[in-house]
C-alpha cells in the first residue's frame, strides 16, 4: 500500500443546527488520483475548503506530508505544497498569461507583491512559468491578457499557476466544470499526464472523466462518506449507486 500524504480523520464541520462534512476519514496516497463524488449540496466544496484553509474544522485533524496542518492558514499550507483549484475560475483577468504564473511562482519563492508591476521581468520566475505552461498547453499564449482566453483556456491557466508553486499534492475542485464535450476530453488528458507527478484529490460531477482519472474513488453524500474503493467496486457498490450513481447511468456525467 503506498504511503498517504494527506489524511484527513474525522472531520467535521457545522453551520449551526446543519453538520455539513461528518466525521471524516479519508487519505490520499503517493502516486494517485483520488476522486470525491457526491450530489449538490454533499459537502464536497466545504471539505475542499477545510483542506486548503479556507474554513476551519470544528473537529478532526488533516496532516499534510507527516504535519499537522489543520490550524495552518491557506497561504501556510499553500507554501508547505498543497496546490489547489477553484471551482470558479479565479485568475486575474488584466495581467498576462504569463504574469498570471510567475506571481505564483513568485509567492512559492517567498517573494513579498511590493514588485508585483515587474514580475514580468524576473528571469527565474519567467522560466519556471513558461515551464509549467509549456506542460499545460498554454506556451503559445504567454503574452495574451489573461481575460481573453477561452473559458477552457482559463481553466488550464489555473492549473498552470497550480503547478508553478511546485506543490507535493494538488486538490481540483470541478476542473471540468462548465466545459464542453471537447474540452473535456482534452482537459482530462492533461490530467493523466499531471497525475503521474501530483498526487491528486478531484472533486469533479463529469463520471466519464471520474473513473478515466481516478485510482479511488469516495462518496460523500449529506456531509458522510458513504463508499470508497477503486472505480469499478464503487460502481458495484448498492449505497453508491443509490446514493448518487443510479442504475441507469453509471458511468455517465452526473
Amino acid at each position: 500500500m503506498s504511503e498517504a500524504i494527506l489524511q484527513l480523520s474525522g472531520l467535521r464541520k457545522a453551520f449551526g443546527a446543519l453538520v455539513v462534512t461528518d466525521d471524516i476519514h479519508l487519505e490520499l496516497r503517493r502516486g494517485e488520483c483520488h476522486a470525491l463524488i457526491g450530489p449538490n449540496g454533499a459537502g464536497k466544496s466545504t471539505l475542499i475548503h477545510q483542506l486548503s484553509g479556507m474554513l476551519q474544522p470544528d473537529a478532526g485533524s488533516i496532516v499534510f506530508m507527516g504535519q499537522d496542518v489543520t490550524r495552518l492558514s491557506q497561504s501556510e499550507r499553500a507554501l508547505a505544497g498543497l496546490g489547489r483549484s477553484f471551482q470558479i475560475t479565479s485568475i486575474l483577468p488584466e495581467f498576462t498569461v504569463l504574469e498570471n504564473v510567475a506571481l505564483a511562482a513568485q509567492v512559492r519563492a517567498g517573494s513579498s507583491f511590493r514588485f508585483l508591476g515587474r514580475v514580468a521581468d524576473e528571469r527565474l520566475l519567467n522560466e519556471a512559468a513558461i515551464s509549467a505552461l509549456a506542460r499545460i498547453g498554454l506556451a503559445g499564449k504567454a503574452d495574451m491578457v489573461a481575460g481573453t482566453l477561452s473559458y477552457g483556456e482559463k481553466r488550464l491557466l489555473e492549473l498552470a499557476i497550480a503547478i508553478a508553486g511546485r506543490p507535493h499534492a494538488l486538490l481540483l475542485d470541478e476542473p471540468l466544470a462548465g466545459m464542453g464535450r471537447a474540452e473535456s476530453a482534452s482537459l482530462t488528458q492533461v490530467l493523466l499526464a499531471l497525475k503521474a507527478e501530483y498526487p491528486i484529490l478531484l472533486i469533479e460531477h463529469d463520471m466519464e472523466a471520474v473513473f478515466q482519472l481516478a485510482d479511488r474513488v469516495s462518496v460523500l453524500v449529506a456531509g458522510a462518506i458513504v463508499a470508497t474503493g477503486t472505480p469499478d467496486e464503487v460502481r458495484a457498490d448498492p449505497k453508491a449507486r443509490a446514493a448518487y450513481l443510479g442504475d441507469d447511468h453509471p458511468e455517465g456525467t452526473a
